[in-house]
């Protein structure tokens, strides 16, 4: 695994008190981005989270041609122009990072014939595109497996009825923006429903799309002949504010989550009161109090509105410190539980009954160990056990945290967190 000399330095048990602001969600800046290739026309975004796999997303968006300027610090202005050069596309970047699938559907309305480098990311398990690949056939569109490349023709797409054998959130999305400018009438069944496609959604219409559904299982998209410039913000990052929820709910003190949007973490809200966490939801925000007393749960990632996937490991940490037995179950991803090793370095009590499903006995106490995070979700996990262990943590190979949570030390630290970036 690569590794970077960059490491994590948490002193636990410190109090976590004040205001802490979610950025923009990754998740939605990897469809909204990629988007404005859909129209030759400038488009501004506001709310770009600073994270490495946006930032890498925005340098493979210059490498195709497109003229970037920043207008403020989280604000870009990007002009695609009248031609996209694919064969300039930053390849390396775009293996690196898992939202450079989105490419595909964003190029398709305009280029007849591409290639792209397979997606990179997460080492969560088995993610094949193979969703996405089997719908956009039924488009009309040839994929053709080459190395480490795809071979995408497009010279006849037509709008069809495609019911998805999953509800794959990045299947949606690239058929979504494969659909926009095609003929006839695209009806998605099974689609994905996740707040950051309908934040995609709403910014292709805002474009001129003609897209409806969103928020429901099934998304239907009357073809048009051009899109326009738009003005959009991407969305705060659900993803995020659960994680800074659960962080203030273990350690003394009480945490203001500005940004979060209550409204798109239902079940996971509801999940955190079972368990017996105390917080109070504003329009804009959500308070959390220390919650010292915690109930044993049975939880399973599932697709929006159910239990989010992304937010299952940080709350592994919590589950420590209920008094009994909690089982967490992940359907999808095989090596979505392996930080657990991590954890039980530390002294967590916890058994993998098989790669998608942990038992998780409680109460025990977390001691600071020398660990590492294996991927974006896996390092929250590790963060959270930090702050609320006795001693001293370390935690290496951080750069996976960074590929998700901007500058996440420097913001626990005006919380009060012992928190320190280090070679």
């Amino acid at each position: 695994m690569f590794r970077t000399a960059e490491k994590f330095v948490i002193g636990g048990g410190r109090p976590l008190e004040g205001e802490i602001e979610v950025r923009g969600a990754k998740n939605a800046a990897a469809s909204i981005l990629p988007a404005v290739l859909l129209t030759d026309q400038e488009c501004v975004i506001d709310n770009i989270p600073l994270v490495q796999d946006v930032l890498n997303l925005i340098d493979i968006l210059k490498s195709l041609g497109a003229q970037v300027e920043w207008l403020d610090t989280r604000k870009i202005k990007i002009s695609p122009g009248a031609k996209i050069d694919v064969a300039a596309m930053d390849f390396k970047k775009a293996s690196a990072i898992r939202m450079s699938v989105l490419l595909i559907g964003a190029l398709l309305p305009r280029i007849n014939h591409f290639k792209i480098a397979k997606p990179g990311g997460d080492r969560i398990g088995l993610r094949p595109i193979s969703t996405h690949i089997e719908a956009l056939r039924k488009l009309g569109v040839s994929i053709e497996e080459e190395g480490s490349f795809y071979k995408i023709s497009s010279d006849n797409m037509q709008g069809k009825e495609i019911v998805l054998r999953e509800f794959s959130v990045t299947a949606t999305e690239n058929l979504m923006m494969a659909s926009t400018l095609i003929s006839g009438k695209t009806i998605i069944k099974g689609a994905a429903a996740e707040p950051h496609i309908q934040n995609l959604g709403e910014m292709l219409n805002k474009m001129g799309a003609k897209i409806a559904g969103l928020g429901t299982h099934t998304i239907i998209i009357e073809g048009v002949k051009k899109l326009g410039g738009v003005s959009h913000s991407v969305i705060p990052d659900p993803n995020e504010a659960g994680t800074f929820i659960m962080a203030g709910a273990i350690t003394p003190g009480q945490v203001r989550v500005k940004g979060a949007i209550s409204t798109h973490m239902d079940v996971f809200i509801d999940k955190l009161e079972e368990i017996g966490i105390n917080l109070k939801k504003e329009e804009e925000a959500i308070i959390v109090d220390y919650s010292p007393e915690l109930n044993p749960v049975r939880v399973q990632a599932l697709p929006y509105p159910g239990f989010p996937t992304d937010l299952l490991p940080p709350l592994v940490p919590l589950l420590t410190q209920a008094k009994g037995k909690s089982l967490v179950h992940d359907p999808l991803y095989e090596n979505r539980l392996s930080y657990t090793h991590e954890l039980r370095k530390m002294g967590a009590d916890i058994e993998m009954v098989d790669p998608h499903r942990a038992i998780v006995f409680g109460k025990t106490e977390l001691t600071g160990q020398r660990i590492e995070s294996g991927d974006i979700r896996a390092g929250a996990a590790l963060i959270i056990a930090g702050l609320m262990a006795k001693g001293n943590t370390t935690i290496e190979n951080i750069h996976q945290i960074d590929r998700g949570y901007e500058k996440i030390e420097e913001r626990l630290q005006g919380l009060g967190a012992d928190i320190k970036r280090t070679e």
